[in-house]
């Protein structure tokens, strides 16, 4: 099988360059480069395991991120949901958000 096209919204493009400076600022990790290295496996694992990590209809309150979700776990602590509309095999990553945000109650 032919894997597809994988192309992140400017928006999310723009969420995860926030994302290192939060962990970082936040002291999450001491090292700027260590909140790269934790950004660049979530997108790691979106390159990798979409096309096969079993996906998940998106709950209506959460639709505005997009129609289909998969997660992504990096410790016990964080759970990431990546959201996403999917046409044949191609996926255009709309949405992300963690089990730390209130709208993860929905999911």
């Amino acid at each position: 099988m032919e894997l597809g096209k994988i192309i992140f919204s400017n928006h999310i493009n723009q969420r995860f360059e926030e994302l290192v400076f939060i962990l970082h600022f936040n002291d999450y990790f001491s090292y700027q480069s260590n909140a790269i290295d934790y950004v660049d496996k979530i997108y790691d694992f979106i390159n990798t395991d979409i096309y096969t990590f079993p996906n998940k209809i998106t709950p209506k309150e959460l639709l505005h991120l997009g129609y289909k979700y998969i997660f992504y776990r990096p410790n016990q602590r964080t759970t990431w949901y990546i959201f996403f509309q999917q046409s044949n095999n191609n996926y255009l990553i709309t949405g992300i958000l963690n089990n730390h945000c209130e709208e993860s109650a929905f999911i």
